[in-house]
């Protein structure tokens, strides 16, 4: 399988407000850049927009490194949290909906066809491509603000 690095990072101006996303993926000596936003978000729903959409960019089946500064997402994955609200019908083990079901139903999707490895990252740390994808988030959250 083709090893990819996906970096990704979301921003909003305010939460909720104007939002973006920004995603790095970087293979075999080739990088893209994807980026994206929405007039009316969360930060968590960019967070989780920037992964969905670099896994949906891959055509093929993957090992993917996923280099993330949110907890909700390398969270929601690897402690299985995302996979129990599916289960119990998108609702928390505290009886409470659980937020985005529409991104994590598809993120999971979209994981089941790769080997993904999750890595969280500090934001705002120095970070080169944690600090370009927050570069690309905040340039669509503002686009997305006028």
């Amino acid at each position: 399988m083709t090893q990819v690095e996906l970096y990704c990072d979301g921003a909003c101006k305010k939460n909720p407000g104007p939002g973006g996303w920004g995603t790095i993926l970087r293979s075999k000596g080739a990088e893209k850049e994807l980026s994206g936003g929405e007039t009316a978000t969360t930060n968590n729903r960019m967070e989780l927009t920037a992964l969905l959409e670099g896994l949906c960019a891959l055509t093929r089946p993957c090992e993917v490194d996923v280099y993330t500064d949110s907890q909700y997402v390398v969270n929601g994955i690897e402690k299985g949290w995302a996979l129990s609200w599916k289960k119990r019908g998108w609702v928390k083990s505290d009886k409470t909906p659980a937020l985005n079901p529409d991104l994590w139903e598809a993120i999971l999707k979209e994981c089941s066809k790769h080997t993904v490895r999750l890595h969280w990252v500090r934001g705002h740390a120095g970070h080169p491509e944690n600090e370009r994808c927050d570069a690309l988030a905040s340039a669509q959250a503002l686009r997305h603000s006028a």
